[in-house]
């Protein structure tokens, strides 16, 4: 037994630690892990480079030149300009017109975007009882729609003549306008038909949100004598911070690229009032000034990106 008392220190000294892998073996261990890792891990790593990396930098390169095409028969001319693309992006009078009606989309889009998405998800979580997975299923079916189906629909209700939003105004004696065909209403056209095609996805968020606040603190309100609204406003909106954060910053993202609504319904008419940032990087690239729009690209991705920050900064928790 002496003996059996006496080896066991030099085992354990054999092994480093009591019952534990030597340093030698973890190391070992350790690579072999870091090993199959990256060959999992490689496949992706090369698609990634391949078709993501590449690409945005060969687009960055291809900003700083004058890329274009005439036709497709013909060898593109490519010349290094420097940032001549970007002071003539700032100097062009349409792109100019484009940041405006997309900065007036985003302004007044995301807002009401946000407040239909909020109000149906509280109409949801407290006040619809009755038939509320139907009610979510209506509400977010626009979003998983077609947008083509959801333009002929809606070029259909905004119509001059009968369409079913003016036949409504004229029930209260309102002569309503040509929404596609006036330049003073075909923004606000696409904004009544985004909002409604995107609060779906708002709503869901805001519905987890909601479910997620403490029901007790509205009791113990309600004991103290709060109303309804003085619970909304100083339980439930403070605590909804990081979900109206979320839903701001992932609808202003969209917003500042849109490009669908303008393209199916109006083609950035009349007059280009719905002309936007992306429909016309789309047009330099249809007309073949590949530099030019490269440098129209990463100037709205700079704008996005200013943008969302700001978002973070205005709407982050005080910790």
């Amino acid at each position: 037994m002496s003996t059996a008392i006496e080896r066991a220190p030099s085992s354990q000294r054999a092994t480093g630690t009591e019952g534990g892998p030597s340093p030698k073996r973890r190391r070992s261990t350790g690579l072999r892990e870091g090993r199959a890792a990256w060959v999992l891990a490689l496949p992706f790593c090369l698609l990634f480079l391949v078709f993501t990396l590449w690409p945005v930098a060969q687009s960055l390169f291809m900003s700083f030149t004058d890329t274009r095409a005439k036709d497709l028969r013909t060898p593109f001319s490519v010349d290094v300009i420097g940032l001549e693309n970007y002071t003539r992006a700032l100097s062009d009078e349409t792109f100019l017109r484009a940041i405006r009606n997309t900065a007036y989309f985003v302004l007044v889009g995301v807002p009401l975007t946000i407040l239909l998405a909020l109000a149906a998800a509280v109409a949801l979580d407290r006040g619809i009882t009755k038939f509320r997975s139907v009610f979510r299923l209506g509400f977010y079916t626009p979003v998983i729609t077609s947008i083509v189906a959801v333009a002929v629909v809606w070029q259909y209700l905004l119509r001059d003549e009968f369409g079913l939003i003016n036949t409504v105004l004229g029930w209260f004696g309102i002569d309503g306008p040509n929404w596609l065909g006036d330049a003073n209403w075909s923004m606000p056209g696409l904004i009544m038909m985004a909002a409604w095609r995107n609060f779906g996805t708002g709503m869901i968020i805001f519905l987890a949100g909601l479910q997620g606040v403490p029901w007790a603190l509205h009791e113990a309100a309600s004991i103290d004598g709060a109303n309804t609204w003085q619970r909304f406003l100083h339980i439930t909106l403070p605590l909804l911070r990081p979900v109206i954060l979320f839903v701001s910053v992932t609808t202003m993202i969209g917003y500042l690229q849109f490009f669908e609504e303008p393209f199916v319904m109006t083609n950035g008419g009349p007059l280009d009032s719905t002309l936007s940032m992306s429909l016309y990087t789309y047009r330099q690239f249809g007309f073949g000034n590949y530099g030019y729009a490269a440098a129209l690209s990463y100037i709205i991705f700079v704008a996005v990106a200013v943008i969302t920050a700001l978002q973070f900064r205005a709407l982050r928790e005080n910790t």
